[in-house]
């Protein structure tokens, strides 16, 4: 009889949450769909994270995310305006509403998101900041560097870092701190500076814009976990409901193999499981307040996680990561969906 009862309410409880209409449009989402393109607040130029080519298009794993947002959302990935911005300006550019979202390498702190009005989105890519030097000074390790001047960009957590790390080995180091990105590779690479310090695969990326790249070399020690995240304003619930799930599905779908040359495939001849995610059984959509194909058309555009990390990234790109951290946990990662259910 406890169990006929459980079941009872178990079957009451689904149908009363399928038949709820979704949250209604907040301020933020509502503005978007009126004005039909997001803005997504970009870096200066990272190769690997945001940058555009030669033709001006934009490249990296966080341009992509920006797609695939758009893609959920409007329905259509090229509904991008993308904005650049400095590590200075970054947030009072998402705290202004000049742009949608920040889609850029933006360490998840406390700090940022209790003062400054910020919410983060799932951990899109894990890094560590890292310290680049030129070969000839024969330096080998960070703790060869006491007394030496660090190339710093002004508004990021690197100089925090530096200085922590510095006091715990009882070295010293002068900071140059630069405003702009340019402005801090130009002084690196003029030799203002002995070493150049933020996260490691912005090294990487800045180390191929150099005439001769193997005169540079990325030290073995991490100083720090950065953990980056896309971040949007604070006041729209369900805007980073979309945002916060747009990434899940990405990851998701690389666990459930699905790939942007398969999706529509297993749109119609998957296991429910796949049905769910891509939207042929409804449910996904309803409850964030979108269409039921929402997946299905970002994985089309910019493929799952994993498509999005090789293109960008990956072995088979100019910045040649391996995975890491940032491959599923099922291989060892750090890369864990919630359950789109």
């Amino acid at each position: 009889m406890v169990q006929d009862f459980l079941k009872t309410t178990v079957l009451a409880a689904s149908l009363l949450l399928s038949s709820l209409p979704p949250a209604a449009a907040g301020p933020h989402l509502d503005a978007l769909r009126q004005r039909g393109v997001l803005k997504c607040g970009t870096s200066e130029g990272t190769p690997g994270i945001t940058m555009p080519d030669r033709e001006g298009n934009w490249t990296g794993i966080y341009a992509d995310l920006c797609r695939a947002i758009a893609a959920a959302v409007l329905g259509d990935a090229t509904k991008v305006d993308f904005v650049p911005t400095t590590t200075v300006t970054r947030f009072t550019a998402l705290q202004s509403g000049e742009i949608d979202v920040l889609s850029r390498t933006a360490t998840v702190t406390l700090t940022r998101e209790a003062q400054l009005g910020l919410r983060f989105a799932p951990i899109w890519f894990y890094d560590g900041q890292a310290i680049i030097v030129p070969r000839k000074l024969g330096v080998t390790s960070a703790k060869q560097l006491s007394g030496a001047t660090v190339c710093i960009q002004q508004g990021s957590t690197s100089e925090l870092n530096l200085s922590e790390y510095f006091r715990t080995h009882g070295m010293t180091f002068s900071p140059v701190t630069v405003a702009t990105l340019d402005a801090v590779e130009d002084a690196f690479f003029s030799g203002r500076c002995d070493a150049y310090s933020n996260d490691s695969t912005p090294l990487i990326g800045m180390r191929l814009k150099a005439e001769r790249p193997d005169d540079y070399a990325l030290l073995p020690e991490r100083l720090s976990k950065e953990p980056t995240a896309l971040a949007i304003r604070k006041g729209d619930e369900q805007f980073y409901d979309v945002v916060r799930w747009v990434v899940f599905a990405l990851m998701e779908a690389e666990e459930m193999g699905v790939t942007s040359a398969n999706a529509a495939e297993l749109a119609i001849n998957g296991p429910p499981a796949l049905k769910r995610l891509l939207g042929s059984e409804p449910g996904l959509g309803k409850a964030l307040g979108l269409d039921e194909r929402w997946v299905a058309r970002m994985i089309a555009a910019v493929g799952n996680y994993g498509e999005i990390f090789e293109r960008n990234l990956g072995k088979g790109s100019r910045i040649g990561l391996d995975r890491g951290q940032n491959d599923l946990w099922t291989r060892g990662g750090q890369i864990y969906a919630l359950p789109l259910r």
